[in-house]
């Protein structure tokens, strides 16, 4: 079945996935105000996270962390009991932004429930970031409320004293008896609070990481968080109704050998961690195994021992699981989905990716923090046939591709990628100017340069800003550095670019190679100029004996690797 067919078929009247139009009331930031706006919407979609989260009460399980085990029951009496406590001893009201700052443990899973079951606004807090950064942060929010590892109660004690806000400590915090810290013990068997929850109310900050400057709070409303939950709900039923359509005539469906599951390898403070991957789960009824940090040894063990069928994350997470030297050792066959988003994937580890696994298929994702990680997907054979396409989406996202004047271009042609749907955020945190330039007559700029070509499918070139302006020619790095991952030498590469007195800028490479292998600059670049245009080839190479470094979120940092060459 085509894949506009199985849209068309799941989302008619009276199916899961019906569509509807509806207007988004006007919303302020700052001295802002934006909309009304009008968007395609799922009917059926819960209307707040507080009724999405709170059917979940089995004894299935839910997380799985080391030898802890929670059960939904579990998880939900605790969220019931702390969100009470939150309301009764904390006098956190509707509105109140309360900020989780840890890596990834269960209790943040927990402490998010109940913040946005009580409409109270949950602020993500980076665990990377440095005392200075979790001030800025912690004072912008205006949080009252700070729910901390142990390293975070310390690097936030300063900022404590001086804002005022309480904490509470998880994971033996409090033991170290650090002034203003409370030990984390919800009274269990409280009930859940009576609070209205509405869809327009805000629900979560998440802070992007901005590439200068401090970053900025990206603010989303229940609606706009359970509208992208139903859209990867909905992409995932296409794809099934596509399998089911290829079967014989009268022949049922075979059920899924292993209950679909996650693995949890990104951070619960990035909105892939957050909302396609916790959430969907929570919603979803699924096993969640969760990491305390990406580690490729640990995360084979963990797929082994669990049967997990979900991988999502960076592409450089998924180089990093083939790449471990004890990969072959461990049964990878419960594995449906492999991939994620986050970065282009080169068109070679989609190939590594199909031809790795038993049954597991590439996946890859085209979502931004602004747009609840929700964009175009790609998988399975639609992904092996369109190795560079990020994929199709589903029709709550209107996607259009524009010139510099904001107006669209033909099918095909080459623009920036502007998003509308209910799954976008209403605007930045405190920051109306930032609001303004990113989000106009309620279509949000990506900032990333892309086409679509007659069939639907998004290609992702490069990041506007990121483009190499070679003596008047454009230089997509993304296009680099895929050239760069056909060489079977190199295991991870960076391509960006570096001022020129005549040129104005030349395009450089940084490069870490496989363990024993070896490649000098002349040998890539004859091997570059045998599949790219000589422009377009590096001419300013390094090599890495260590992984190139990324932030939180797996991106890499080319800010600090164009340092190598300008100093």
């Amino acid at each position: 079945m085509d894949f506009h067919d199985a849209v068309a078929l799941l989302t008619v009247p009276g199916q899961p996935f019906e569509l509807e139009r509806i207007t988004i009331p006007s919303s302020t930031i700052g001295d802002l105000v934006r909309g009304p706006v009008e968007v395609t919407a799922f009917r059926q979609a819960p209307p707040t996270l507080r009724v999405a989260l709170s059917g979940r009460r089995t004894d299935d399980v839910f997380l799985v962390y080391e030898d802890e085990r929670w059960t939904f029951a579990q998880v939900m009496e605790t969220v019931d009991a702390l969100a009470a406590q939150l309301v009764g001893e904390y006098g956190v009201r509707k509105g109140d932004r309360v900020a989780i700052g840890m890596r990834n443990y269960p209790e943040w899973v927990l402490s998010f429930a109940a913040i946005v079951s009580i409409g109270a606004v949950s602020v993500s807090l980076n665990a990377w970031w440095t005392d200075q950064e979790l001030d800025y942060a912690l004072e912008d929010s205006g949080a009252s409320v700070l729910i901390a590892d142990r390293e975070r109660c310390e690097r936030s004690r300063g900022s404590a004293e001086r804002l005022g806000f309480r904490t509470i400590g998880v994971r033996g915090a409090a033991e170290l008896g650090l002034a203003g810290v409370d030990a984390w013990d919800p009274p269990l068997g409280a009930a859940m609070p009576d609070v209205e929850v509405l869809p327009d109310d805000d629900a979560t900050i998440l802070y992007t990481s901005g590439t200068t400057g401090n970053p900025k709070g990206a603010v989303s409303t229940h609606r706009a968080i359970v509208q992208s939950l139903m859209a990867f709900s909905c992409r995932s039923s296409v794809e099934v109704v596509r399998k089911q359509a290829q079967l014989p005539p009268g022949e049922e469906p075979a059920s899924p050998a292993t209950p679909p599951s996650f693995i949890l390898i990104v951070p619960l403070f990035h909105v892939t961690g957050c909302v396609p991957v916790m959430l969907s789960c929570f919603v979803g009824g699924l096993k969640l195994v969760m990491m305390y940090k990406w580690d490729p040894l640990r995360a084979l063990q963990l797929i082994e021992r669990e049967r997990v069928t979900n991988f999502v994350g960076v592409p450089t997470q998924s180089w990093d699981l083939l790449e471990c030297p004890d990969f072959a050792t461990y049964d990878t066959s419960s594995l449906v989905s492999v991939g994620g988003g986050g970065a282009p994937a080169p068109p070679e580890l989609v190939k590594r990716v199909e031809g790795s696994f038993r049954t597991g298929r590439p996946q890859i994702g085209y979502g931004m923090t602004e747009t609840n990680a929700y964009g175009p997907g790609n998988t399975g054979d639609d992904y092996v046939s369109h190795p560079t396409s990020t994929g199709r989406a589903v029709p709550i996202l209107e996607l259009e591709i524009r010139d510099p004047e904001g107006l669209a271009v033909p099918t095909g042609e080459l623009g920036e990628i502007w998003f509308k749907g209910p799954h976008l955020i209403r605007g930045y945190w405190n920051k109306p100017d930032a609001t303004a330039a990113t989000i106009v007559d309620g279509w949000l700029r990506s900032g990333d340069l892309g086409r679509v070509d007659e069939d639907g499918f998004v290609y992702v070139v490069d990041r506007v800003k990121d483009m190499v302006l070679r003596a008047g020619e454009n230089v997509y790095c993304a296009e680099v550095e895929a050239a760069i991952y056909e060489h079977p030498a190199v295991y991870e590469a960076a391509v960006f670019g570096v001022p020129h007195e005549r040129l104005g800028e030349e395009v450089a490479t940084v490069i870490m190679l496989r363990p024993g292998t070896s490649l000098t600059a002349d040998e890539l670049t004859g091997f570059l100029k045998a599949n790219i245009a000589s422009y377009k080839v590096p001419t300013r190479i390094a090599f890495r004996d260590e992984q190139l470094p990324r932030n939180a979120s797996g991106k890499m940092l080319k800010r600090e690797l164009r340092d190598v060459f300008t100093g």
